[in-house]
């Protein structure tokens, strides 16, 4: 069963926590963190991106950057910006999205249930990402940003959030840059923290990386470091554990994670719309944009057209967790059959698109000229996910957009 443990977290005041948090360091590059961070002398963004203190042009994985970070996380401590609760607790972190809303239980979890296997995966990771972060988690000692993990859903952890939620003023509670509601209450009564441990325990068997893998086997590899460090070792320090906002299954949706191509290996368009009637049932939709309606449809932009795709009976194999998956439907029918792409990891003719920035995003790279066609993608489901994550296997890459984003700075482990 999951091991899921309150803590003493780092959190930032009432009055600042707005300006403190901030987007996570993975989805913006150094140019665009110095920006969002202009005139905010206390955002995050000093710590998880901190060569923007640095002179232009400095290594953003050299020590220099690490040691910024290190002392930019002092200064917050000293100025007051971020401040240690005294009890472990649980958290409750809600975001708000076109209106809906999603509750996650912010705690910790357990290096040893990701290396058991209790914590299931659905991707691969790949090493000089994991450095990085295992890094910046070495010199900090603490895990900076949360990670996005989910659950099947427990009615009794259900109640003691909607209980929270209903009766007590939230910490935190404001509309970020991002145009998305960030909701934020501690659980403060100990009997609840108590509780919600135990039901995490006995009613959790498993938990889900939803989005952060690369965080999470930092996290993991950080923790086994600690460990072989410690001759006194007892498996309860606080480098065993690291910070994951727990959302239960049935609360979150998946974006589609859409193509764009770059070319048509050399075949015309029409040779192209040809080769693919093998495989599906190609429908001309017109200039107007036309999204996937269901399973195994896509829909194609190519030379100021849309088309409705429908794989064919037989293309795909239903009872298998990644065949069925409309990602692999199309990596092996259009892409690696027609288009000749083998390896979506390393190819430079494909680009990825989260479904956030719209399907206009798609016709408007392909309208310019930079790409050839795009394709969008009807969106995995969290059972999907979880099937995958069960039966062991791993996604092809790019296959789901989580949104929004957990902010960074609401709240901070130490180890």
């Amino acid at each position: 069963m999951a091991i899921v443990k309150p803590f003493k977290g780092v959190k930032p005041p009432q009055a600042i926590a707005k300006n403190l948090s901030c987007l996570p360091y993975d989805v913006m590059n150094s140019e665009e963190a110095a920006a969002m961070a202009e005139g905010k002398a206390e955002s995050l963004l000093h710590v998880t991106r901190a060569e923007i203190d640095c002179p232009a042009g400095t290594d953003i994985h050299s020590a220099t950057v690490y040691n910024k970070s290190v002392e930019n996380y002092k200064k917050a401590k000293d100025n007051g910006w971020l401040v240690q609760d005294e009890d472990a607790k649980y958290y409750i972190y809600a975001q708000t999205m076109n209106g809906r809303t999603q509750y996650g239980i912010v705690g910790c979890a357990s290096c040893e249930d990701y290396n058991n296997g209790i914590i299931k995966k659905h991707e691969l990771t790949r090493p000089d990402k994991e450095e990085d972060r295992m890094v910046l988690t070495r010199y900090l000692n603490a895990n900076i940003e949360p990670v996005f993990f989910s659950y099947k859903a427990v009615p009794e952890i259900d109640a003691i959030v909607e209980n929270i939620v209903k009766n007590q003023a939230p910490d935190y509670d404001f509309v970020a840059e991002d145009g998305f509601g960030h909701h934020f209450w501690s659980i403060n009564d100990k009997a609840t923290n108590k509780e919600l441990e135990q039901l995490f325990l006995t009613k959790v068997p498993y938990t889900y990386v939803a989005d952060g893998h690369h965080r999470t086997a930092a996290a993991a590899r950080i923790g086994l470091e600690k460990k072989g460090q410690n001759p006194n070792h007892t498996g309860n320090e606080e480098y065993n554990f690291f910070m994951a906002v727990h959302f239960p299954d049935n609360q979150l949706k998946i974006i589609d994670y859409n193509r764009v191509v770059k070319d048509l290996n050399g075949l015309s368009d029409s040779d192209f719309l040809a080769a693919l009637n093998k495989d599906f049932v190609v429908t001309p939709m017109g200039a107007d944009i036309y999204q996937p309606a269901q399973l195994h449809e896509f829909s194609m932009y190519i030379n100021g057209q849309w088309y409705k795709l429908n794989a064919k009976e037989g293309t795909y194999n239903d009872s298998d967790p990644i065949g069925v998956l409309d990602v692999t439907i199309l990596s092996n029918l259009v892409l690696d059959n027609i288009l000749g792409v083998k390896d979506l990891r390393t190819t430079t003719r494909v680009e990825f698109v989260g479904g956030i920035r719209g399907l206009g995003e798609l016709k408007k790279r392909v309208d310019s000229g930079e790409m050839k066609a795009a394709f969008a993608l009807y969106p995995v489901s969290m059972k999907q996910l979880i099937n995958i994550a069960d039966s062991g296997n791993i996604m092809p890459p790019k296959t789901t957009w989580f949104e929004p984003k957990l902010r960074s700075g609401l709240v901070i482990h130490e180890l």
